[in-house]
């Protein structure tokens, strides 16, 4: 039974990442094969050799999901995306995966085979391999527990907490574009649950669509940084908003940044779905979340090794942590960042 305390306190109030900081302080690592616990993408630990980086997502029906939209083979897709994509923001090399599901007596087997099958297309994509897991019943939907491991050379790892003062603050591909997926998706569901007879209205809108429902991890960034010789000094990835994964940045750091909104990349989808559903591309770019995108600082001195990279947009800088975290608008005001992206316990 849980303790009947009258001094209670509700995990809303803290929030998803802060029940984490909570939570860690209490955490001591006694083994020196830890090398890295709570406060990364991932945790990383010494095996010999190389180092093993393990990490870990859990997927709810209900909070991270809703397959009312959501086929089960995208879903299937997704749930492996999300850890690669942990690895890959600490500049490692994802190898296998563990997966572990809890269903009801509503699934099929040729609906858990098409979960499966999801899962085994992205292994197979991204050269991972599935290596074991876990089933058993669940009284409350889907719940999917992913673990990944990678390897990666001690000196190839990149951190949250390496970024320092004038850094340039680098993003990979466009933002916003899979909170419009689902803004489109949760729109047309309401339609059909008025009206069952009508279509969903998604032409044109594939792009955000995948973003959403199929995402992909940016295995082909980590590949290009090294083509071109640049190790991040920090890098983190976009699952819960830029604002968000920026201050982690700051944070682990401590320091301070500037953010351009001039320089945000928002594609045109984006921006036009955006307007049409009366919300500010600017903002759903900063706290929309679920892109898995990579996050990155470099050293002043290796933009010109990426200034020509199509795919990377240098978005800001890295100042002292007493200015603290501004995004300088179009019209040169300063607003105060906050990470008002997705955050799980908030649905408590």
């Amino acid at each position: 039974m849980f303790e009947n305390n009258q001094n209670r306190t509700e995990l809303s109030s803290l929030g998803e990442f802060g029940l984490i900081d909570h939570l860690s302080k209490a955490i001591e690592l006694k083994n020196p094969e830890s090398l890295k616990g709570i406060g990364d993408d991932a945790a990383v630990t010494d095996a010999g050799g190389k180092k093993l980086l393990v990490t870990t997502d859990m997927l709810v029906e209900g909070v991270h999901f809703d397959l009312m939209y959501h086929p089960l083979k995208h879903l299937g897709y997704k749930s492996i995306m999300v850890n690669l994509s942990d690895i890959y923001a600490m500049n490692a090399e994802p190898k296998q995966v563990v997966v572990a599901i809890a269903l009801s007596n509503r699934f099929s087997l040729e609906a858990v085979e098409e979960l499966y099958a999801g899962m085994l297309m992205a292994c197979k994509q991204y050269h991972v391999d599935l290596v074991g897991g876990d089933t058993t019943s669940s009284n409350s939907g889907l719940i999917i527990s992913i673990t990944a491991l990678g390897t990666a050379h001690a000196d190839d790892i990149v951190y949250r907490n390496g970024a320092k003062e004038n850094d340039l603050i680098c993003v990979t591909g466009d933002l916003g574009a899979a909170y419009m997926g689902l803004q489109l998706l949760r729109r047309e569901k309401q339609v059909f649950l008025e009206n069952p007879s009508v279509q969903p209205e998604f032409e044109g809108n594939d792009y955000l669509l995948e973003r959403q429902l199929k995402p992909e991890a940016r295995k082909d960034m980590i590949e290009l940084l090294k083509k071109n010789g640049v190790k991040p000094s920090a890098m983190i990835d976009i699952s819960d908003g830029l604002a968000s994964e920026i201050m982690h940045i700051c944070k682990q750091s401590e320091k301070g940044c500037i953010l351009y909104e001039s320089k945000l990349p928002i594609d045109q989808k984006t921006f036009d779905l955006a307007r049409e559903f009366h919300l500010d591309p600017t903002v759903c770019a900063l706290n929309g979340g679920e892109d898995y995108e990579l996050l990155f600082t470099i050293s002043q001195s290796d933009y010109e090794k990426l200034r020509s990279e199509a795919d990377i947009s240098i978005i800001g800088h890295i100042t002292a942590k007493e200015e603290g975290c501004y995004l300088l608008d179009k019209s040169d005001h300063k607003t105060a960042l906050k990470a008002q992206g997705w955050d799980a316990l908030k649905t408590f």
